[in-house]
């Protein structure tokens, strides 16, 4: 007998493989796991295997370690043009 998995589409869900939006569903596998599916090119991810995916992508900013600070380097003072300065 095969199972019968509830499929909900996701509403303003873009695919990361092909950008179709609203092509994408979301299901629960055999194992328990939330399955994210593209009905346009098949594209597939579990949960895990996106927590995964996240883990490895640290966004770089300026106080990561990979992130440079921004330094100000060589302060000048700043001049307003059409200013006629104080006598």
């Amino acid at each position: 007998m095969t199972t019968v998995r509830k499929r909900r589409f996701i509403a303003g869900a873009v695919c990361p493989k092909c950008a179709e939006m609203d092509k994408t569903v979301m299901f629960t596998n055999d194992e328990g796991e939330e399955v994210r599916e593209c009905v346009s090119c098949g594209y597939s991810q579990t949960t895990s295997e996106q927590a995964v995916e996240d883990q490895a992508k640290e966004i770089v900013t300026r106080v990561t370690p990979d992130g440079k600070a921004i330094l100000d380097e060589g302060e000048q003072p700043l001049r307003i043009l059409g200013l006629n300065p104080k006598k």
